[in-house]
């Protein structure tokens, strides 16, 4: 076919061509100055010129230049479990006279799991060669080889992992040259540009994928097992198994996500790729090299439910931020003065939306750092300066004492259907408790309607809070509904 007929089916893309093209490089560091001619009608200019050729090529090396930038920095990741697991005794023929023997021992057997997975090359500190990839590729892998664009291969070792962000670092040696990649600044990021998958899908080596970024800010549902200490890239790049832990590039090479999971009803990519975005990741990559874990900022407060407009109107407050719903005695929370009913709104200055937000925010923050609190309290607003705890391991945290330990919430008409609750009257329901506080040992249940606080009527969020928050260490007196029946339950801190 003759290049006019490959002109008129590729005018229209070609123009969208141009358009990006021009948009990712301002300057024209691969585009041409040269003017394209128009139509004698003044429409569109003609694709069967040389300028349209020249814009097509810029396009493709535009591409090129990012692979041949991505390609020699992300690796492939073989890692091998050695899992011990117990196998049937062998059938001795004479049991079946005499029955089988009671000191036979159940035999166990090692075998040997493989697994693939991608990783890129973020640092070298003398002949030490760190790759960063994903948590759910390494695990508790017994051995881990590291093979190289070019073909190298090396044995590695784990450095650290981080299951609440799915992040996980491993090391080789070698004094041999070792490319390295260039970190971009994921903040970045914007709805619509050009990104690159670099990895090894079904095991197919260095496999370059393209796509746009289709959602930045993206977060797992509340219920899955996604890593959930961290936002999402969203991308329609094909990502697919053996990607995990390999780079999301952009035009100029850079790496500005790690590609980590898909959302997909047949487990094969529908458009729907997620990515780590880097800058979640360069702090753990010191933290990783320096003490072996990622250190977290803790805040020790509790969930206190969704911050939806029945809970804005109930405390009389903007429908945005994070209920706190519990106090860890000794907390930084607790020395802060902060109490349960408190909604958060900023943290230095940075907007808190939802209770995901406080979460990361609060996780970001170095141990150690004095920061900034916005909150709502009793309908003013108000300031807390909190220094930001280490993050404790969730056995120590299962030995701390909370309070109160419950979520109270109104009783709208969605959390009656929820609670199961028809006739009964009442304007706050207690959502949920929970176990080992104050309130499950006291006896108070979910869908217990609070009726009265020390025989005061309860019937906004606020009137909750403002007697539970000034009582100090004295005993609450609950009245409550449950089942058409009312009980008065002794609440102690």
């Amino acid at each position: 076919m003759n290049r006019s007929f490959w002109s008129v089916r590729l005018r229209n893309i070609m123009i969208g061509f141009a358009v990006v093209v021009l948009a990712a490089f301002p300057g024209g560091s691969f585009l041409p100055r040269v003017q394209a001619q128009s139509t004698a009608e003044g429409g569109p200019p003609s694709l069967d010129t040389p300028a349209s050729e020249e814009i097509l090529w810029a396009y493709q090396n535009a591409f090129r230049r990012a692979a041949h930038e991505a390609l020699p920095v992300v690796v492939k990741i073989d890692v091998v479990d050695v899992v011990t697991q117990r196998v049937p005794t062998v059938q001795n023929p004479f049991s079946f006279f005499f029955g089988p023997r009671t000191d036979e021992e159940p035999q166990e057997r090692e075998f040997r799991r493989p697994g693939l997975g991608s990783g890129v090359i973020v640092r070298r500190v003398g002949d030490r060669v760190y790759v960063l990839t994903n948590a759910h590729v390494v695990g508790t892998a017994d051995e881990i080889t590291v093979s190289l664009h070019d073909g190298r291969s090396f044995d590695a070792a784990r450095v650290g992992t981080d299951e609440r962000r799915d992040l996980a670092l491993v090391v080789f040696d070698t004094p041999e040259e070792v490319p390295v990649a260039r970190l971009g600044d994921s903040d970045e990021v914007t709805v619509g540009d050009w990104v690159f998958a670099v990895g090894n899908p079904l095991g197919f080596e260095s496999t370059v994928t393209s796509g746009i970024i289709s959602a930045v800010g993206r977060r797992p549902n509340a219920t899955s097992r996604i890593a959930a200490l961290t936002d999402y890239i969203q991308t329609d790049a094909a990502i697919n198994q053996g990607n995990s832990g390999g780079a999301l590039v952009n035009l100029a090479g850079e790496v500005i996500g790690i590609n980590t999971w898909i959302a997909s009803q047949s487990g094969g990519s529908v458009g729907l790729g997620f990515a780590i975005p880097i800058n979640n990741a360069k702090r753990a990559i010191d933290e990783f090299i320096n003490v072996g874990a990622v250190e977290y900022g803790w805040l020790g407060i509790g969930y206190g439910g969704a911050m939806t407009a029945d809970v804005a109107r109930s405390l009389a407050v903007e429908a945005r931020g994070a209920l706190v719903g519990s106090v860890y005695e000794g907390s930084p929370a607790a020395l802060a003065g902060m109490q349960p009913g408190d909604i958060v709104i900023e943290i230095d200055g940075r907007r808190i939306g939802q209770w995901t937000d406080l979460v990361n925010v609060v996780a970001d923050l170095e141990p150690g750092r004095v920061a900034t609190f916005r909150l709502w309290r009793d309908g003013r607003l108000t300031t807390r300066r909190v220094e930001i705890g280490r993050r404790l391991n969730e056995a120590d945290l299962a030995g701390m004492d909370f309070w109160p330990g419950l979520i109270v919430m109104p009783l709208s008409r969605e959390m009656r259907e929820s609670l199961g609750l028809r006739n009964e009257s009442g304007s706050v329901v207690i959502a949920d408790v929970i176990a080992g506080g104050p309130a499950v040992e006291a006896g108070l249940r979910r869908g217990d309607i609070i009726r009265r606080v020390n025989n005061e009527e309860i019937t906004e969020l606020a009137d909750f809070y403002r007697i539970l928050n000034g009582q100090g260490d004295s005993e609450l007196v609950f009245r409550v509904a449950r089942q058409g029946r009312e009980f008065v339950i002794g609440l102690v801190r």
